[in-house]
């Protein structure tokens, strides 16, 4: 069965690996269709991300067809095409009894604590299974990413006519754009490279993309008459982006790390404490962001498939991952197709 492996940081190999056991109790055997690059397997790849031990087959986000059942799975049938929910929770912390179990004390993320879709078969539990009987793979290989930002917009309480700014117009950005819009927000996007923003402005012509030219808070105070923003969520993953994020935040206003980064997040606390800013974590999703998601793709309420910039197959992984983890292949989504 074709695997790609990540052995160590740099190095993805094809290999032949032996084919999954049959499911057991509660798991359901799968075929993988698509895979969605995630800036967690580019970060992987390089050596730069947390939580993470090699070697490790990579990939969360994906879409599934099921091939067979083990007993008591009641959610599934031989044939339904799913995306998966990769949070593997415990279900005794103390987060998980408070329903938080996308952030459990001992979560395993599939295709980073645990092995991930970058082969053709695996076996998974059933639970973390989402079918649809109309989406295509392209589609259910994206609602983690969708899932994401969905969380995040819920961590930040957006409410309709609220200002947000989001920082960074990557792929976990541009989830976040959707969900504030679907919120009824105005939405501000900010980020240092020119063919993001124009590819951010082409895909949702209603936000407003800050000129990376120009001074980023003298712009937001013009737009805002002062007021700054109502939430902020910074999805860069970057410690000096994530430090400066505070001064787009208006006086009792919100702001959301869904990046991720290594070190030490330093800001002014004057600032903090004379505008009254409430800080908050995102991490990861809830089930409900991913059932809430399908639907509104079924619905036609959201359409990410224009996300996609980059197409391989499974064995061209090794060759195609390096090249697009670097910004001047710019990649927005790539999927690879098994």
């Amino acid at each position: 069965m074709n695997t790609v492996i990540l052995n160590e940081p740099g190095n993805l190999s094809l290999v032949d690996a032996p084919e999954p056991l049959s499911p057991g109790v509660g798991e359901a055997l799968v075929r993988v269709h698509r895979i969605g690059f995630c800036g967690t397997d580019y970060h992987a790849f390089h050596g730069r991300q947390p939580f993470f031990s090699y070697p490790r087959i990579l990939g969360h986000e994906l879409g599934l067809e099921v091939l067979a059942v083990g007993g008591d799975v009641t959610n599934l049938a031989v044939g339904d095409k799913c995306s998966l929910e990769p949070y593997v929770h415990c279900g005794t912390c103390r987060p998980c009894r408070k329903g938080s179990t996308n952030c459990c004390a001992n979560i395993k993320v599939i295709g980073v604590h645990a092995d991930g879709g970058m082969r053709e078969r695996f076996v998974v539990s059933a639970a973390k299974l989402h079918p649809s009987k109309t989406l295509s793979y392209d589609a259910l290989a994206l609602v983690e990413t969708l899932a994401i930002g969905a969380h995040a917009i819920d961590r930040a309480a957006v409410q309709k006519g609220e200002t947000v700014v989001v920082i960074g117009a990557g792929p976990i950005g541009l989830s976040t754009i959707q969900f504030a819009l679907l919120r009824g927000a105005r939405v501000i996007v900010i980020d240092r490279a020119a063919s993001r923003l124009e590819a951010c402005s082409r895909l949702y012509p209603a936000i407003v993309a800050l000129d990376p030219q120009k001074p980023f808070p003298e712009q937001l105070r013009e737009l805002t008459g002062g007021d700054q923003a109502d939430a902020v969520v910074d999805a860069t993953g970057n410690l000096a982006s994530m430090g400066a994020s505070l001064e787009y935040v208006g006086s009792t206003g919100r702001l959301v790390y869904v990046g991720l980064a290594q070190g030490e997040v330093t800001f002014n606390d004057p600032l903090f404490h004379r505008r009254e800013m409430t800080l908050l974590a995102s991490r990861n999703a809830l089930p409900r962001n991913f059932t809430e998601i399908i639907a509104d793709l079924e619905q036609g309420n959201i359409d990410p498939l224009a996300w996609i910039t980059h197409r391989c197959t499974l064995a061209e992984i090794p060759e195609k991952l390096p090249v697009w983890s670097e910004p001047a292949a710019g990649v927005i989504k790539a999927l690879a197709s098994v």
